[in-house]
């Protein structure tokens, strides 16, 4: 049979990756609770695989501030500290802002359509009542705009940080409104007519926003 030659390839992770990926997954989203002790041997048996990739995995979790080790006792999920939101949400912003600028030198018409069909489904999980959707829709549009930028320093502090933001917003029930849907819209036109100062002073609005809502 003819296999096509401009087929996506699948990205075969490690068990430590798919392990560390679940683990997060399972803390932002409050399956794994704040404060709950974690054993790696039922973790390891749960993921089907060793207890070696899943301490691997808890160490790269404790690094980026989601467990918390005491050796030789317990492995905790840290707690969640309201207050920090004000510090993780400033520095996002910032780095958002300065990836809606640097991607209008990368932009492609193909860039703007995907933009704009992600924000289609976003309005629509907004308009359904849908939270943890439109979190999720809203998440993936400003990460297509990080991809587009081709920096990898950006791209690596925005998803340490975004971890934690997606764990707020998760537990404290932050939701999205219609004025994000105009926000991206607002954002495509200014990046589609390469307007950076239009596209930094909106994105920034856009992250802001959310900050003072919580206060």
């Amino acid at each position: 049979m003819p296999i096509p030659s401009n087929h996506s390839k699948p990205v075969r992770l490690s068990a430590k990756e798919n392990a560390f990926n679940q683990l997060q997954q399972w803390i932002i989203d409050g399956t794994l609770l704040p404060g709950e002790k974690l054993n790696d041997t039922e973790l390891a048996d749960a993921l089907g695989i060793s207890r070696t990739p899943i301490r691997e995995s808890l160490q790269l979790l404790e690094a980026r501030g989601f467990v918390k080790m005491y050796p030789g006792k317990a492995t905790q999920v840290t707690e969640i500290e309201r207050d920090a939101i004000k510090d993780l949400l400033p520095p996002l912003a910032a780095l958002q802002s300065l990836s809606a600028e640097l991607a209008i030198d990368h932009l492609t018409e193909d860039h703007l359509t995907q933009l704009s069909t992600i924000n289609n489904r976003f309005a629509e999980a907004i308009q359904s009542n849908n939270d943890y959707a439109a979190l999720k829709v809203d998440e993936e549009f400003h990460q297509v705009i990080v991809d587009i930028t081709e920096n990898t320093y950006i791209q690596g502090i925005v998803e340490s940080l975004q971890a934690h933001v997606r764990r707020h917003f998760f537990h404290n029930s932050i939701v999205l409104t219609e004025k994000s849907i105009d926000d991206h819209e607002t954002i495509i036109t200014s990046m589609k007519h390469g307007n950076k100062e239009k596209a930094v002073a909106v994105m920034k609005e856009n992250w802001l926003r959310t900050l003072q809502k919580f206060q």
